[in-house]
């Protein structure tokens, strides 16, 4: 197994935020085990996944913005990145540029968060299965 880099950043009801990094071999069971560190905290809910986005948390990335978007808006299916920047845009009522926006899409699908389909032109992503999102683990 190759060895990773993984790191969690949550905020909880507070507005504290806590981060955890793994480096090295991370088994699928120590990721459990930080979910589970993060729901005793308090930091994990099954509230709806973009409602810290939602201009809360002024110091996010638009990294973190656009996968909370990505997650809350388009957790199934394939999109563009076109409809992320008009959702993006709509959200935080900022603008955003296209390229700014396909740039991180193809971040996101190198680091294995999404699948993308299609041309240059016609590019297409969907997020990728936890399963599979584990095997990288």
């Amino acid at each position: 197994m190759a060895p990773s880099k993984l790191r969690f950043q949550l905020y909880d009801s507070d507005g504290n935020r806590l981060t955890i990094s793994l480096e090295g071999n991370v088994s699928r069971d120590k990721v459990l085990q930080i979910l589970d560190l993060f729901e005793m905290m308090g930091g994990l809910s099954k509230n709806h996944p973009l409602e810290r986005f939602e201009g809360q948390q002024p110091d996010t990335t638009k990294l973190e913005r656009i996968k909370g978007i990505i997650k809350g808006h388009f957790p199934i299916g394939w999109f563009s990145s076109k409809e992320i920047q008009l959702t993006y845009e709509d959200v935080f009522k900022e603008p955003i540029a296209l390229s700014t926006v396909s740039t991180y899409l193809q971040r996101l699908s190198e680091t294995g968060f999404l699948m993308k389909a299609g041309s240059r032109a016609e590019r297409r992503y969907k997020m990728a299965k936890f399963s599979q999102m584990m095997k990288n683990v």
